[in-house]
């Protein structure tokens, strides 16, 4: 490697992506073979495939030698996946990339040019989502609206995960260490010199999306209770309202049996009432669990992840936490 080239990282989280990688190394092999004043290095991250994921990339590094591949003990989500691929990455600056081919790499020159420039963060904004749902397009749109609504910092919409982060960028999200992460919005929390890039995403190359709607949901949560104390305060203010409005009637009915008499009250109605205070406390019991929960795990201080093995070397894990 010439000393005057600058290192760049390209991570690629996979789980069970056996149907695309060789479809992305092409397409990558291109773009790298083409921009011969940086030198190379992509990361493929085994998030604990069960298909030939693993054996596809020891193949390519067998034929490639920029191609390195993280094989992570188990399968731990992808917010992990990618910050096990930030510990490892070794460039200047790191490019985060899906094995889907959703996004195309045909972007990273641009990404490049603008980090040339001086920008930190250079991120690829959606200006539409070919293959998803009208329905998966609402949701995602009401729930950045909502985040953004309750945070106090900028959330980016339309955005994945596709970008690319300057080495201090990268230092800054090795730094937390947290068990349940929420990447997107702590790409938005670091801040640093941001620059959008618009791009058309397509749909998979092959193969299935691995995310559902229960995953998407428990995401979300995270996304929530990771930024804001919104639902928390919410609980609150609702407490008070019912809790007021729970005095308004008892006034109301001590008035009433003064100036009427006892009135035999009507079981429907106290059911009612009964059912539905109790599905509020509940309810506001369940957000309090969420912030408890994390609090809980975090509190372990049990390593984010571990390695089975860095290339063709079994890991110790010596990096972990540090």
């Amino acid at each position: 490697m010439e000393e005057n080239k600058k290192l760049v990282t390209i991570l690629v989280p996979a789980y069970n992506e056996q149907d695309v990688l060789n479809m992305l190394y092409d397409r990558l092999k291109n773009i790298m073979d083409n921009l011969t004043n940086y030198d190379f290095e992509v990361l493929l991250v085994n998030d604990g495939s069960k298909d030939d994921t693993l054996k596809i990339m020891k193949n390519l590094r067998a034929v490639d030698s920029r191609i390195c591949y993280l094989n992570l003990s188990r399968n731990y989500g992808k917010e992990t996946a990618m910050i096990a691929g930030l510990d490892y990455a070794k460039g200047d600056c790191v490019i985060i990339i899906d094995a889907d081919l959703q996004d195309p790499p045909e972007l990273i020159p641009d990404m490049l040019k603008f980090w040339e420039e001086g920008y930190d963060d250079v991120y690829a904004k959606r200006k539409s989502r070919k293959g998803e749902s009208v329905l998966k397009k609402f949701t995602s749109k009401m729930y950045y609206k909502v985040l953004q609504s309750v945070t106090n910092i900028e959330i980016q919409k339309d955005t994945g995960d596709f970008r690319l982060l300057d080495r201090r960028c990268v230092e800054a999200l090795k730094s937390i260490r947290e068990s349940q992460r929420y990447t997107k919005g702590l790409f938005s929390w670091i801040g640093y010199n941001k620059k959008e890039i618009l791009f058309d995403r397509d749909p998979r190359a092959a193969g299935n999306t691995k995310w559902n709607y229960g995953k998407l949901i428990n995401l979300s949560i995270d996304g929530l209770t990771s930024f804001t104390t919104a639902p928390l305060r919410l609980s609150a203010f609702i407490g008070i309202l019912v809790s007021l409005a729970g005095f308004i009637y008892m006034l109301a009915i001590i008035f009433k049996t003064i100036f009427n008499g006892i009135d035999v009250p009507g079981y429907s109605s106290t059911m009612v009432v009964i059912l539905f205070l109790g599905g509020i406390q509940l309810i506001f019991l369940g957000v309090i669990g969420e912030y408890l929960g994390r609090t809980f795990n975090e509190s372990k201080g049990r390593p984010i992840y571990f390695v089975d093995r860095y290339n063709d070397e079994k890991e110790t894990n010596e990096k972990l936490n540090k």
